[in-house]
């Protein structure tokens, strides 16, 4: 698409076309990889309310963002989102309308969620395993629920309906193979994804990460795999099975081939903070702007304004020593 300039285009020429937008920090869970184990919470009256959030993706929208993706937190933690969601289906420009959960609550929510205009569900389940589930979520008795509520959200029909696992070394990279089979017994697509440097506990190191390559040679090794055309702007590079069987494969490799050449991101934080790159710690306080009485126009000049200020992108930190960034949870997925 020819840009414009009322599109979202940062200094380096990357347009953007996704918003990742957290609706709150809260979660249910302490995933190690996230969060740290006694997190701060925003103050709730710092949120960004229902109709803050629709005015700012109103305005994005008019910018060039067509897909949105409801994040945390657990986005499901928020009173009444499925409110929120029927608002935001309802925004002419929006193409997709999607949401990530630790999927804690699907078992209740799946089909309002579903009635008020939600498109596709990504679920984060990091082991098949109760008991190493419950160890890295922090939480015990809650993964036979969970995956009721992954087999909910199944009958609701999601579409797309992913799984995310964050692979770490000598915790479940000796599931990946299991996750696979879970795949093609479900016909879902499993995505893999890199160990980030987010986890709010300073535990991170890069001997933790489990490569993309390393991952999908271990697949190879029993399955054939087809690769399919990446688009520009996904954070995943996917591949299906040769043999026909449903569902696939998804790697993202975020630390060791990154994507931030074409990378068509914005995030809002839940208390209105606007995040140009995950991996810079530049936020704009987008909310400030919003609760001053600025007009459409003004708040839509100031988030052009900072955007064009985006970080370059991981790849520029690949030989240095990365430190926490941020963590996760303060920031969405």
């Amino acid at each position: 698409m020819k840009k414009g300039k009322n599109q979202l285009i940062d200094s380096f020429g990357r347009v953007a076309r996704k918003l990742r937008l957290s609706v709150i920090d809260r979660c249910n869970f302490r995933c190690n990889f996230c969060m740290p184990i006694t997190p701060a919470w925003m103050p709730r009256q710092e949120l960004l309310s229902y109709e803050e959030i629709v005015r700012v993706t109103r305005i994005l929208t008019s910018l060039g963002i067509e897909k949105v993706k409801i994040t945390g937190g657990e986005p499901l933690l928020r009173k009444d989102i499925d409110k929120l969601i029927e608002l935001l289906a309802q925004i002419r420009g929006i193409n997709s309308l999607s949401m990530t959960t630790n999927g804690y609550f699907l078992m209740d929510m799946a089909w309002k969620l579903k009635k008020a205009g939600l498109g596709g569900i990504t679920l984060s389940l990091h082991s098949l395993k109760e008991e190493k589930y419950e160890k890295i979520v922090g939480r015990s008795g809650v993964f036979e629920r969970v995956l009721k509520g992954l087999e909910e959200a199944k009958k609701a029909e999601f579409n797309p309906l992913k799984i995310n696992v964050v692979i770490t070394r000598g915790c479940n990279d000796n599931e990946i193979l299991d996750f696979v089979e879970l795949a093609r017994q479900s016909g879902l697509i499993v995505r893999f994804i890199e160990y980030m440097p987010f986890d709010g506990r300073n535990i991170w190191n890069k001997k933790l990460v489990v490569k993309g390559e390393e991952i999908i040679s271990l697949i190879k090794s029993k399955y054939e795999l087809v690769k399919e055309d990446r688009n520009a702007g996904d954070t995943a590079v996917n591949f299906r099975f040769t043999d026909g069987t449903p569902g696939g494969i998804g790697i993202i490799t975020s630390m060791s081939s990154p994507f931030c050449k074409d990378c068509d991101r914005i995030r809002i934080t839940a208390d209105g903070k606007l995040v140009p790159c995950l991996f810079s710690d530049k936020t704009y306080d987008l909310k400030s702007i919003i609760r001053s009485n600025a007009t459409d126009e003004e708040v839509a000049n100031y988030i052009l304004a900072s955007f064009k200020k985006k970080f370059r992108g991981v790849e520029t930190l690949v030989n240095k020593d990365i430190k926490n960034v941020r963590p996760m949870y303060t920031v969405g997925g």
